[in-house]
């Protein structure tokens, strides 16, 4: 071969692995695969090859090694890395040669790591990280990769704290040295430490500002990213947003082709299907992620691949009354649990076994069930949550088999206890409401367990208000703290308002507007991941005894409701005394209350045909007397006029209270908790009215400037003057609000439910900023009181935000509200508030005139 087609042949090979090492440092294994098979091709037409030439052919085969183990498996990476050594070794001792042995070996700890043999991997480390840091002078790159895989290798082994050291120790390096890709690794990493030890806000926040780096260093990283998002949500128990990063990230993982990390999001995609209840997909997603590992040989990940498919089974089981389980299904667990903890996987063991517990429990194994859960060790501190909750409601189902009570309530208390203090620690709204469900079986276990003492006699019913308190008081007792302001959020939050505005301004022009919707949902997507974690949410407040409770009712009535058996009960406190009063089916109450929800809908036009509004309004009232008849009807005979103060389950917290017969013109206040209400009821700091107008409310309901006549000092705010700044800076430290304008309630994401100003919507996000909130709040739009209902009966909307937020009194309709019929309800309802009559008897009074249609009610303190 002539010199010039040497050099030739070398240069080309050359621009080939610099082209594969690149689609590698992408996430692009598949790629790279190709690009160094080329370059491996070219080198082997050189026919007396130079110490030169085989340096180069060994760079290429350690990376072709780590690429392969991707795409293939790890034994074919590890083939490739034993040729790479075996042609160093044919090279004359140079310094060069020393460092090429050190790349060889560092390379088979990366493959051994990704194939899951860790403890192999970490000796390699071990022993290679001393020479890299003595002989690589390439401003310590090197070193801080090797420092970065070692600590990924420390954190699968359980050592958060030598991982923190090397993570530590690398950052360090990488910014020192300007290794920015590096740093954005790293920084990814660190949120993998922090999901370890339990900090979820301290991950998903190392998260972004890595996808914040990487999007530009090595855009083939982020749907790595997104999945490590995923898997944190899912430990905050947010199945739902976790779901959807995964969906985002898989089409991306599987064009770059890593078979591992298609697999990996596969596993954790199970995992989100597990906690959504659709067993037929986890079961799916985890079976085919468990093909992919075993074609990658790799073991380790297969049985927990595995593991997540007979957890759906098992899950599918428990979850059906009448499901029946096999004896192969926990014979199976308790095999694959042997198989875990041989690889050093505990956690994952102890879940195995845990399922097999509970199986054998349903299936009347007491004995076999006792024995196995015998080999569960206690959880450590950085055992997942859920792994823990799993543990305590084990014990708990155990001791309610073998008739021992006291101790089920025991363990369900402390893991309650011990589900708060992970709850403390989170950062924003949505995490504190998500991290309810993995205490959903445990809080229910217990419900069940005292709710049959609660029958007997006062004291049964006064412990089973203690437990509702307990188990629903969370995301309202906690103290707002001042916001520390994020200008990336504050920027997507503004891009929102304008994307929203100009949507809505398109469509009136007959024009598509789905380029402009997707990016809505991107930018809303971006802002809820900051929104984890730029400020944490608030200080705890504990929740209050039945004492405190029955202290500050004074002459109220508080009807706390609860299911059980599919049928409707409450815990009635009055007057210190407490009693359960078992209502009606919950099926019927909630399908009726749907009915009747539908109905007020169907009314609510102004200009109804007679007929048809008569046909609707008696449909109404026949499901409203219903309702009455299985809900309030017994508890109004005590009442007189005393206020009546409920705290609803989930499926009736968009009930029309007013609208039933026997609640007709009595003061009725809704409130998420007992412990919310009394936080409610706390002095009300005296401030300006406020009175503001959006744009495009039709009729005299959009006129708010006639309530000057009710409130002459109030400030006015409409027109071109109300955008979204103006008002939210006019709501802070506000008195009474009346707010007046179209809203828009979010379902998937209750924090961007919406009102709309002149300059687009103003988010329920944003009223969570405010330092002094206003302490009531009138919302005259439609709807803008509904609520998604979170884990644990946790409600959040607009209406929702701001009571957590810290106002005191919310005011809205659950349902559609003619222009009329709203504009009348306000003249009546502030009329009484002028006057001094409290919020919720003046709304009552304002309601009874037509409560078929004005489907308004009282949120919070009354």
């Amino acid at each position: 071969m002539s010199a010039p087609v040497h050099d030739r042949t070398i240069a080309a090979a050359s621009d080939l692995y610099a082209r594969g090492r690149a689609a590698a440092s992408d996430q692009r294994p598949g790629i790279a695969v190709r690009l160094f098979r080329s370059a491996l091709t070219r080198l082997a037409r050189v026919a007396d090859p130079l110490p030169e030439h085989r340096e180069l052919q060994v760079r290429v085969l350690v990376s072709l090694g780590a690429a392969e183990a991707e795409v293939a498996s790890t034994d074919a990476g590890l083939v490739h890395l034993e040729t790479a050594r075996q042609l160093r070794d044919q090279l004359p001792e140079s310094k060069v040669a020393r460092q090429l042995g050190l790349l060889v070996t560092g390379q088979r700890a990366v493959v051994l790591m990704r194939g899951g043999r860790f403890s192999e991997s970490l000796s390699v480390y071990d022993a290679v990280i001393p020479g890299i840091e003595a002989e690589f002078d390439d401003s310590r790159r090197t070193l801080v990769v090797m420092l970065l895989n070692r600590a990924l290798v420390q954190m699968a082994l359980n050592h958060p704290n030598a991982a923190q050291a090397d993570l530590e120790r690398a950052l360090g390096f990488a910014r020192e040295n300007g290794h920015t890709l590096l740093e954005g690794k790293i920084r990814q990493n660190l949120g993998d430490h922090a999901q370890l030890i339990g900090d979820v806000p301290q991950a998903l926040s190392s998260y972004e500002q890595a996808a914040r780096i990487l999007v530009t260093e090595s855009p083939g990283s982020i749907p790595l990213i997104r999945l490590d998002q995923a898997r944190a949500l899912l430990t905050a128990g947010l199945a739902d947003e976790a779901g959807r990063h995964l969906d985002e990230a898989l089409p991306e993982l599987r064009a770059n082709g890593s078979g591992q990390h298609i697999a990996e999001a596969e596993v954790a995609r199970a995992a989100a299907a597990l906690l959504e209840g659709d067993f037929a997909l986890a079961r799916k997603s985890a079976s085919d992620a468990r093909r992919r590992f075993l074609r990658r040989g790799n073991r380790t990940w297969a049985e927990i691949a595995g593991l997540a498919r007979f957890r759906a089974e098992a899950q599918q089981v428990l979850s059906d009354r009448e499901g029946r389980s096999t004896s192969r299904l926990p014979a199976e667990l308790v095999s694959i649990a042997e198989r875990l903890a041989a690889l050093g996987l505990r956690d994952e063991a102890a879940v195995a076994r845990l399922f097999a517990v509970r199986l054998l429990i349903r299936r009347k194994e007491i004995a076999e069930a006792s024995l196995v859960l015998t080999h569960v060790p206690a959880p450590r501190a950085t055992s997942p949550v859920d792994h823990r909750m799993l543990f305590r409601l084990c014990r708990a189902e155990l001791a309610v088999a073998e008739d021992r009570p006291r101790a089920a309530l025991a363990q369900a208390r402390a893991g309650l206890r011990e589900l708060g203090t992970i709850r403390d620690r989170m950062g924003g709204l949505d995490l504190l409401c998500g991290t309810a469900v993995h205490g959903e079986e445990l809080g229910r276990l217990a419900m069940r367990l005292v709710l049959r003492r609660a029958r007997r006699n006062a004291a049964g019913a006064r412990r089973m208000f203690a437990w509702l308190e307990r188990t629903r008081a969370q995301v309202y007792r906690y103290e707002p703290l001042p916001v520390i302001e994020d200008p990336v959020l504050a920027k997507h939050i503004n891009e929102m308002r304008h994307v929203q505005r100009t949507i809505q301004r398109t469509r009136l022009e007959g024009e598509s507007v789905k380029a402009l919707e997707q990016r809505y949902a991107e930018l809303q997507r971006e802002a809820t991941r900051l929104g984890w974690y730029t400020s944490q949410w608030g200080r705890p407040r504990p929740v209050a005894t039945p004492d405190e409770v029955v202290a500050a009712l004074g002459d109220r009535v508080l009807v706390s409701l609860v299911p059980y058996n599919n049928q409707l009960y409450s815990v009635v406190v009055d007057r210190g005394t407490f009693r359960l009063l078992k209502l009606g089916p919950l099926d019927d109450i909630v399908e009726t209350a749907t009915q009747l929800h539908a109905d007020l809908d169907a009314l609510a036009p102004d200009h109804l045909p007679p007929m048809l509004a008569e046909t609707v309004s008696a449909s109404a009232r026949r499901r409203a007397e219903k309702l009455d008849a299985l809900i309030s009807a017994s508890l109004v005979k005590t009442l007189d006029d005393r206020e009546l103060v409920i705290v609803p389950i989930g499926q009736l917290y968009a009930m029309p209270w007013g609208a039933l017969p026997s609640l007709r013109g009595h003061p009725v206040s809704i409130a998420p908790s007992a412990t919310a209400w009394i936080t409610a009821k706390r002095p009300a700091a005296d401030g300006p009215v406020l009175l503001a107008g959006g744009p495009g409310v039709p009729g005299a309901v959009g006129e708010v400037s006639k309530l000057r006549s009710v409130y002459p000092d109030a400030r006015l705010v409409e027109g071109d003057a109300a955008t979204s700044a103006t008002v939210l800076t006019a709501l802070d430290g506000t008195g009474l609000a009346h707010l007046v304008a179209h809203g828009a309630h979010e379902p998937a994401n209750a924090l961007f439910s919406r009102v709309e100003l002149v300059d687009g919507p103003l988010f329920a996000h944003e009223t969570t900023r405010l330092v002094n909130p206003p302490e009531r709040v009138v919302l005259a739009a439609c709807e803008l009181a509904m609520s998604h209902i979170r884990p644990g009966e946790e409600a959040l909307g607009f209406a929702g935000t701001l009571l957590a937020s810290g106002s005191k009194t919310v005011i809205g309709a659950v349902a559609r509200v003619g222009d009329r019929a709203a504009a009348d309800t306000m003249a009546d309802l502030h009329r009484r508030l002028a006057e001094g009559t409290s919020p919720a008897l003046a709304l009552a009074e304002a309601i009874a005139v037509d409560p078929m249609r004005r489907p308004f009610v009282c949120l919070g303190a009354g």
